[in-house]
């Protein structure tokens, strides 16, 4: 990991103590470079991070008693709760020039400690508008963004199918994410054990990683998939790095999740040009357009016949269909790049600096 050899110029840590992989974890991952292009001067400390983001050392935390170049303190940015109570030590114990900014993704109402925390913070950031109903301090609404290049429609998505060994002269609806209840895999399979038989031209594929945890349900899956005589249009593809490639083969993309906190599989095939399906969990409701704009439909969550009949809507419309994911591509390069999302964390980061609540 490049560990930075002066902090005089660092104006903002993004800790992280957790080594567990979480959606936590890759929203540093992701917004911190972005952050440092955009000049904002961002490290992070802690474990179970990528050797290529810059990082600071623990010795290094003595620097933060003096301001960085040009400010009158450092933004600690925390995420979780075990980040935000070492912050306030740092700076109400030990007074070191730090502004304490606190990201909030819960759907929930906060414990008594979490609260307790948060109400010491300088500036507080939801991750949607229905985050944010469930905080009890003024915060600001910065939504999650994406790499818009990444994340691109392909010039010929016949091709971009062959290039995922798929059949390019099928049509193609997929779903992906972990597998398991909670991501509503089952209600994916089962709508389209429901809807395939009957449109010989579309097959199925689900994406995503498989814990032993959930292994039996990945199996009880893939028996029903072979019992309905569709193991060879209901495809399951694993968990894959480049997954980019695998959103520009789709032609419809359905998120079917009970539960989730944000949400960004939505965005990502939006932004390569594939209509959503979505349930009504997490932020979906916020970045699916639906009515005359339409890039997707929002169905109750759980309501596999809402699910079947929406998905239904789609496979058999291709001119709908086209005009979604093409309005999809143009409203997620317009309101959810990612460099909307670090303009925003920026705003609150100022915002603190300038006698921002405490």
């Amino acid at each position: 990991m490049p560990f930075v050899e002066d902090m005089r110029d660092v104006n903002v840590i993004a800790p992280n103590f957790k080594r567990r992989l979480s959606g936590v974890t890759s929203t540093i991952i992701q917004l911190v470079p972005v952050q440092n292009a955009l000049g904002q001067k961002v490290v992070t400390l802690g474990p179970g991070l990528p050797e290529a983001l810059p990082a600071m050392r623990w010795r290094d935390l003595l620097c933060l008693w003096q301001a960085p170049s040009g400010r009158s303190a450092r933004i600690w940015h925390a995420r979780r709760n075990i980040e935000m109570l070492p912050g306030i030590v740092l700076r109400d114990v030990l007074r070191m020039k730090l502004k304490l900014v606190f990201t909030s993704a819960s759907q929930r109402r906060h414990s008594r400690w979490t609260r307790f925390l948060v109400a010491r913070m300088n500036g507080v950031i939801a991750t949607s508008r229905r985050t944010s109903s469930y905080l009890s301090v003024p915060n600001t609404v910065v939504m999650h963004g994406i790499d818009i290049n990444r994340f691109s429609p392909p010039e010929n998505r016949a091709a971009a199918k062959a290039a995922c060994n798929l059949d390019p002269g099928q049509k193609i609806v997929g779903c992906f994410g972990r597998v398991r209840h909670q991501k509503g895999t089952d209600l994916f399979v089962d709508a389209m054990i429901d809807l395939l038989p009957s449109r010989p031209d579309w097959s199925a594929i689900v994406a995503g990683r498989t814990t032993a945890q959930h292994a039996a349900f990945d199996a009880d899956l893939r028996r029903r998939v072979e019992a309905a005589g569709l193991s060879g249009r209901i495809l399951f593809v694993g968990e894959h790095t480049d997954i980019n490639r695998w959103y520009r083969a789709l032609d419809l993309f359905i998120a079917p999740q009970r539960w989730e906190g944000f949400g960004l599989t939505p965005l990502e095939a939006m932004a390569s040009a594939v209509p959503v399906v979505a349930s009504d969990v997490g932020a979906f409701p916020e970045l699916i357009v639906t009515g005359e704009q339409e890039t997707g439909l929002i169905v109750k969550a759980a309501d596999l016949s809402a699910m079947t009949q929406a998905a239904r809507t789609f496979l058999d419309d291709d001119s709908r269909r086209e005009a979604a994911g093409a309005r999809g591509r143009l409203h997620v390069a317009t309101r959810f790049a990612i460099e909307n999302e670090a303009a925003g964390v920026n705003r609150v980061y100022m915002s603190a600096l300038d006698g921002g609540r405490a």
